[in-house]
């Protein structure tokens, strides 16, 4: 990887460890978290040479069922596609994807089904996602 974005994403991992936001935790694969009171959703973020100017590819590892996720848990974020910028750095894109898990936009569909369910019977959705939460404990 080039030093340019090699520096960039050193700066952002040190500053996510010394000032996390608030909710979110980030490392390389080395570490893990297993906690029961903690729900724990495993992304990965893809950086490339371009990391300054493009943003990292990122997918949900974890099953999801939320209207702004695709079935390949690649996400539905204006930040990753035709907003990015170069200010965004790691902890910015973790806190956007943070905000669109508690808020979802059910206009701008990845998952209609997900979309549809949390318009529409907002108590269902919710089962659903503590249903596919809790199968992804087990399946760690």
């Amino acid at each position: 990887m080039s030093t340019p974005a090699r520096k960039r994403l050193m700066r952002d991992f040190k500053r996510l460890l010394q000032d996390p936001p608030a909710g979110i935790s980030g490392a390389p694969p080395r570490q893990q978290y297993h906690d029961l009171e903690r729900w724990t959703f495993k992304l990965t973020l893809q950086f490339t040479e371009d990391y300054l100017n493009k943003p990292p590819t990122v997918r949900f590892v974890s099953r999801m069922f939320h209207p702004n996720i695709y079935a390949d848990g690649s996400i539905c974020l204006d930040i990753l596609q035709n907003q990015w910028s170069p200010i965004y750095d790691v902890a910015a894109i973790l806190t956007s994807i943070q905000s669109l898990l508690c808020d979802p936009n059910p206009n701008s569909p990845a998952n209609s089904e997900a979309a549809c369910m949390f318009s529409e019977t907002k108590r269902e959705y919710n089962r659903r996602v503590r249903e596919v939460v809790e199968q992804s404990w087990t399946a760690d």
